[in-house]
This record gives structure tokens, sequence and C-alpha cells, in this order.
């Protein structure tokens, strides 16, 4: 594109005015570029709570990206509507010969950005998007026969061995601010949005960001040991600011493979799980909806009404099973061992659609992702790719005794049993289920499905 020519920088998941790859994209090529961000109502309309911290966050968070864009001399447009209207109209308002934005993989962005596509062509205006969510793309890695990878071990390899330099180069963004150009009106308030500030705010945007990860990296030696343990301040905490992009994926990447030791490493290989999940996606987007597995579609679940909102209000008489879903009840966050230990038990020991876990994770968690969240029930209900064995079946009170063993995450949220001694703490106090049986019963279906195939 020519340099006398305006371009727009359509901000999604990517909230940040450093290292960003569409925005640098349109600065690159164009000498002015306008920048926006929309408040889509196809997806604000259809959340169940006004007071979201999801939205709460990315409010605050676009607020700051707004005053960071105008601190480089230019602005942000920030619109309430349908995206999928609103861009191609804001597009033909500014007179713009292209439209950039970071990719997105899954399947109801990739359907919007098709129609913002069409309708921009009938304008006579291109949209481009650029890889920004992750360091590598399905395409990128690649086994010896061409084809994706369906097992992490061999995935992590390879994706180790094609990481260098080069991938993890940040976007200058600053060395093109003049060519940013201004915009008017001021955004809307979240009550103009049709929200409330939210409970329990989280520290949002790229400032928020900035100190989760410097509080992180005088941690982050210990990670491999603390990760495990909800009580201990192990993990990083940024998964939100990633969901978001208030922060790079290359920043962190690169931090975690310049630093040495176990911590560091152990910590890149769950950001390679990351891009893990955002390849099988890409690949197979019918897992939004159906086993990676796809014979364990057949798998014959229960789905008892009563088993099930026990699971969902914390109270199936499993200390950290109850604790785990009191702290996302109260909080939107969940630690990721305890993640998979209440997704084992919704499946495998009350027999409920994995499915209906992963609906209500994302109708809870502050950072939900549909790649990770998807690629973690179907790891924890062996359906999925590099799944834990169908076999493998989490004790629920041995996961308390071993990752809780002083009940100091259990006491927190369940403090009615503070007064138990941290032996009895994990004992099952009239538990909806024995886990036993139910282990026998989960063998059972599994089995089943096997016996056909």
């Amino acid at each position: 594109m020519p340099l006398d020519s305006a371009a727009l920088a359509w901000f999604r998941r990517d909230l940040r005015a450093y290292d960003a790859a569409a925005l640098h994209a349109a600065l690159s090529a164009h000498g002015a570029v306008h920048c926006a961000f929309v408040f889509d109502t196809e997806i604000l309309d259809a959340l169940p709570e006004r007071a979201d911290r999801r939205v709460d966050f990315i409010w605050r968070s676009v607020a700051e990206l707004r005053a960071e864009l105008e601190r480089l001399g230019g602005g942000l447009h920030v619109l309430h509507g349908r995206a999928r209207e609103e861009i191609p109209r804001l597009a033909a308002r500014l007179g713009v010969a292209a439209v950039y934005a970071a990719r997105d993989y899954e399947p109801q962005a990739l359907a919007r950005d098709a129609e913002v596509a069409s309708r921009l062509r009938a304008q006579g205006v291109a949209l481009h998007t650029r890889k920004d969510h992750v360091i590598f793309e399905l395409d990128e890695v690649r086994t010896g026969a061409g084809g994706p990878y369906s097992v992490f071990t061999p995935y992590r390899n390879a994706w180790l061995k094609k990481l260098d330099d080069f991938f993890l180069k940040p976007y200058p963004i600053a060395k093109y601010a003049a060519r940013l150009a201004r915009a008017g009106n001021p955004p809307p308030s979240l009550a103009e949005l049709g929200f409330a500030p939210a409970p329990m705010a989280l520290p949002a945007g790229m400032s928020g960001a900035k100190k989760l990860f410097g509080d992180f990296k005088r941690r982050i030696d210990d990670y491999a040991k603390t990760r495990d343990y909800p009580a201990l301040k192990g993990p990083s905490y940024l998964s939100v600011h990633l969901r978001f992009g208030t922060v790079s994926i290359r920043e962190l990447a690169a931090f975690a493979r310049r630093r040495q030791g176990s911590g560091a490493a152990t910590w890149l290989s769950e950001l390679c799980w990351r891009d893990f999940y955002f390849a099988i996606l890409a690949w197979r987007p019918d897992v939004a909806e159906h086993a990676f597995r796809r014979e364990y579609d057949a798998l014959a679940f229960d789905d008892d009404e009563r088993l099930w909102q026990a699971w969902c209000d914390g109270r199936t008489g499993y200390a950290l099973v109850d604790a785990a879903m009191r702290q996302l009840n109260t909080t939107g966050y969940m630690h990721n061992r305890l993640r998979m230990v209440t997704a084992s038990f919704l499946v495998k020991d009350l027999g409920i659609d994995w499915r209906r876990g992963e609906r209500y994770f994302a109708a809870k968690l502050n950072d939900y992702d549909l790649a990770a969240n998807n690629g973690g029930w179907q790891w924890a209900a062996s359906t999925g790719c590099d799944a834990q064995p169908w076999f493998r079946i989490f004790n629920p009170v041995a996961q308390s005794r071993r990752f809780d063993p002083r009940g100091a995450f259990i006491r927190k949220y369940l403090p009615e049993l503070a007064h138990l001694t941290d032996e009895d703490l994990h004992l099952p106090r009239a538990p909806v289920v024995d886990h036993a049986a139910a282990r026998d019963r989960t063998l059972g279906r599994y089995g089943a499905v096997r016996a056909r195939q």
C-alpha cells in the first residue's frame, strides 16, 4: 500500500500499544492509521451478569490503551454495537484503504471476520489479519510427514527447536507514532454499555500486566516447585492478560527462554501448551462441540441434575473439589491443578458430560479462552488429543492430601471446616458419591465404548 493511504487497526484481544502485530503492520504500510475497538453487543448481550469481571477488565484495559495511544499522538475510536457492522461503517467513514486485525482462531470469531471481510470487500477495502496471540500457528510447527501434531511432547520438541530470536522479536510501535491518527468522541462509560463495576476487580490493562509480570519474575525460579499447590503463590496470574492481550506472548516467552533453571523451563512449556491447544482448535474446530477422539462422542453420561448442582455449588462433600468451585464462583479464578481435579471429578466421579463443565467454566472464568479451556476439559475427560488415559481417575482425597496437605487453601474457601484437624479435613463429609464405586462405573462407561471400536 502507498504511504499516502490510510488504514484502520482493529483491536480485539490485543489491548496494548506495544509489540502489537496488526498495529505494526498498519503503521509500516500506511501514512495514517486510525485505531478502533468495538464493545460487541453480540458478545455482551449474551452475558447473564451485569457486574461481569471480564467486561470490567476489558473496559478499564481499553481506557488505558486509549490513553497510551493518545500519549503517542493518536487515539482510539471506541464503539458499541455489532462489530460486523460497526467496523465496515467506520472504515467507510474514515475512507481507509485497509483494515488490520490480530488473527483469531475461534469458530465464531472466524465467522465474524469472514462477514466483515465480505462487507469491506464490497467497499473496496481489504481486511488483513496477522499472527499475534501465539508464537507459532498451526502451519508453522508440523510433523516430519507434514501433518499437524496430536501429541504434546513431540510438538513441544519441535516448537522449542524452531524457537529463536526472530520469532520473539517485538514489533516496534513507538517509531511510527507520528502516523497514528487522532480520534474524537469520548468512549462509552461502563454504565452506558449496560454494565456495573465488578466486585473483586482484577488489575487491568498494560500496567496491571506489567506489575504482575514484574512480581512473577522474582518468583519464576521456584515455579516448578510451587505451581501445583493452590495455597502457595506459584502461578504467574497472567492468564487473563494473555487472554485479552494486555501483555505480549513474545515478551513472556523471550524472558522464559533467556532465564536459566527448571522454573523458567517449566513455565515456557506451559506457554507451549497454550500454542498447542490453539493449533488443535485451528486444525479441528469441531472440538468446540465434539470429542477430539470422535469415538468418545458415544459415551453414555448420566447427567444427574442433583449431582450437577452439587458440583456447581461446591457441595460434593470432597473438600478440595468444593473449595476449588467456591474459589471459581467467588473470584472467577481457579488454580490450574484444581481445574484438572474438578474436571476429572465431574466427568469421572459424577458421570456428567465434559461439555457441561466446559460451558460452566466458560461462563465463570476471568481468563476463559476456548482453545485452552476446551483442551483442558478434553484432557481431563480423556476424549482429547494426548489426554490422560481413560482409566486414570484422580482420587479427590489423595489430591487434597498431596496438594493442600495443611488445608490452608481448603480452610480459606470452606471456613466451616476450619476447626477440623489437618487429617480429618481431607476426609469426605456427606459425599454425593462414593469414589471407589464411581470409578468402577466410569471404567465400565469408557470400556463399553472401547469395546465397540
